[in-house]
C-alpha cells in the first residue's frame, strides 16, 4: 500500500494517483487537513509520498499536523522505506533530517529548467530523463541539503531542485504531479498565460512525470513498469 499525504484539497495526487491507478497499484491519500491521522505504524506500506501545501515547515503551532508529520518522516527514513517528498513534502524532509529550510531569494511560480547534477544523471530516479528538465515550480521557500544528502537536480534561481537522504528518500522542489485541472484552481482569479503553455507541454510533461513515477515505484516498491 502506497501511503500519499496531502495537506489542502487543492493539491492532490495529481498524475501520481493517475500512475498507480493505470498500474494498478493500491493506494490511500490521508488528508491532514482533514484531521485523518497519520499511520501509528510502518507495517503494509510500501512507500509513502507526500505532497505540496501553502503552509511553511516552521508554521507548526498554525499547523499541529506538521510536527506529526515530521516526526513519521523521521522513522520513515530510519526504516529506509521509500519516500518521495514533493515541494512542501521535500521541505519537511530537509526539515526532518536536520536541514535549514528557509525563504528562497525569491519566488518561482511556472515553468523552468533544472539541470541534472552528476550524481542526478547517475541517480534510479531520474533513469531515462534528460539531463535538462523543464518542471513546474510554485514555492517560495528553499531546503538546504541534509547532511549526508546528495543533491540531484540544480535550478537557476534556486540551486536545490531534488535531492536523495539514504537509499531511497527523494525530495523534489518542484511539481511533476501537476494537471491542467489542477493549474485552473491554483490559478482562479489571475491572468496567466502558464494554463495554454501547460497544454502544449502536457503530453511530454507527463511523459517525463511518468518514468520518474516508474523508476520510483518499481525500483523501490515493485510496482509494474507501463
Amino acid at each position: 500500500m502506497v501511503i500519499i499525504i496531502q495537506h489542502v484539497p487543492t493539491e492532490g495526487p495529481g498524475t501520481i494517483a493517475e500512475f498507480l491507478q493505470k498500474t494498478g497499484r493500491k493506494f490511500e491519500v490521508i488528508q491532514v487537513y482533514n484531521g485523518d491521522l497519520l499511520p501509528s505504524n510502518l507495517e503494509g506500506i510500501s512507500a509513502v509520498v507526500i505532497m505540496g501545501g501553502p503552509m511553511n515547515v516552521y508554521e507548526e503551532e498554525k499547523y499541529p499536523f506538521l510536527k506529526k508529520e515530521d516526526e513519521f518522516i523521521r522513522q520513515v527514513v530510519q526504516d529506509e522505506l521509500p519516500f518521495l517528498g514533493i515541494c512542501l513534502g521535500a521541505q519537511l524532509l530537509a526539515k526532518a533530517c536536520e536541514a535549514r529550510v528557509e525563504k528562497a531569494s525569491m519566488e518561482e511560480i511556472g515553468f523552468f529548467e533544472v539541470s541534472l547534477t552528476q550524481e542526478g544523471r547517475q541517480d534510479p530516479l531520474f533513469k531515462g530523463v534528460k539531463s535538462l528538465l523543464t518542471v513546474f515550480q510554485w514555492h517560495e521557500d528553499t531546503f538546504q541539503i541534509p547532511k549526508g544528502g546528495v543533491l540531484l537536480a540544480r535550478g537557476l534561481l534556486c540551486q536545490n531542485q531534488a535531492f536523495r537522504i539514504g537509499r531511497n528518500a527523494y525530495g523534489l522542489q518542484f511539481h511533476p504531479e501537476v494537471t491542467y485541472e489542477m493549474l485552473e484552481v491554483w490559478f482562479e482569479g489571475k491572468t496567466t498565460n502558464i494554463l495554454t503553455e501547460y497544454r502544449d507541454r502536457q503530453t511530454q510533461y507527463n511523459q517525463q512525470a511518468d518514468q520518474m513515477y516508474a523508476n520510483f515505484f518499481y525500483n523501490y516498491s515493485g510496482v509494474v513498469r507501463i
